[in-house]
């Protein structure tokens, strides 16, 4: 058996993925370090004959420590490892699919604009679906985002910005997005990889994500929230725009902040409101 292993797992059964077991000898000093897989597993190397102590820790719950003695075989079983949520942690929804209510979510965004000030501006229609899975690490997003509903409240900048110029939404009419990882940070912190197709171009982009807890709504139905964060580059999709308004300043910046709320009704479609 190489080195000491164990099984991370919730106190309702599921693997804990990345999950951190460090070994430490009597004299303090670390002697092994290992993350678990998807499944929650996780083992080190082979160590020599002691006494060490094991401690596991995932970002969310609470540490566990443990005593192991390994014998000449260099390794020893720890078992399974349940941790227990941190003291007022948002309970996770429930599993299955949830769909996106674009009357009650919205998609934010600031460019830089001459370089002193910045322009603010929202798109009007997101949709898609998430289904939320058990380790909620292997959840899933798609959503879309109809580009011609860009809004920055002035008619003739909301034109210029869906010409070919800048997002070109009669080439390429909808902005599309779906995860590819989830990782958790703390207790309702999370970061979200994905991909992001803008401009006919697909590039990796990584969202700071915040749970808001679920509960039930006015209609009958469950709901839970979300608000992200990311920051995109122009020049990654494609869109070159720069027009400069004196040396080295651009009329609108090649960064663009992006802020996400979306609220998710569980079950396959909307109902009636």
């Amino acid at each position: 058996m190489p080195g000491l292993s164990a099984t991370v797992r919730t106190t309702d059964g599921w693997g804990i993925e990345h999950a951190v077991l460090t070994i430490t000898d009597l004299s303090g000093r670390q002697a092994a370090h290992a993350t678990a897989d998807a499944q929650g597993a996780l083992g080190t190397g082979l160590l020599d004959p002691g006494v060490y102590t094991a401690v596991v820790t995932a970002a969310g719950y609470l540490p566990v420590a443990r005593t192991a003695q390994v014998g000449s075989t260099g390794g020893a079983e720890l078992g399974e490892i349940v941790l227990e949520p941190e003291e007022g942690a948002i309970e996770l929804p429930p599993t299955g699919p949830w769909v996106i209510d674009p009357m009650h979510s919205s998609v934010q965004f600031a460019a830089r604009h001459l370089g002193i000030s910045s322009i603010r501006g929202r798109f009007g229609e997101v949709q898609g679906r998430v289904d939320i899975a058990r380790p909620v690490e292997q959840s899933v997003v798609h959503a879309r985002i109809s580009a011609d509903t860009i809004d920055t409240g002035i008619k003739m900048r909301d034109d210029h910005l869906r010409s070919a110029e800048f997002l070109d939404v009669a080439g390429f009419p909808t902005i599309d997005f779906v995860s590819t990882g989830l990782v958790q940070r703390g207790s309702a912190e999370w970061t979200m990889e994905g991909e992001l197709t803008l401009h006919g171009e697909r590039k990796p982009v990584t969202l700071e994500m915040t749970y808001g807890g679920y509960g039930p709504d006015p209609w009958g139905g469950t709901r839970a929230a979300f608000h992200a964060e990311t920051q995109l580059r122009r020049d990654d999709f494609a869109i070159n725009y720069n027009a400069m308004v004196r040396a080295g300043v651009a009329a609108v910046g090649t960064t663009v902040k992006v802020e996400i709320d979306l609220q998710l009704v569980q079950g396959e479609q909307l109902p009636e409101m």
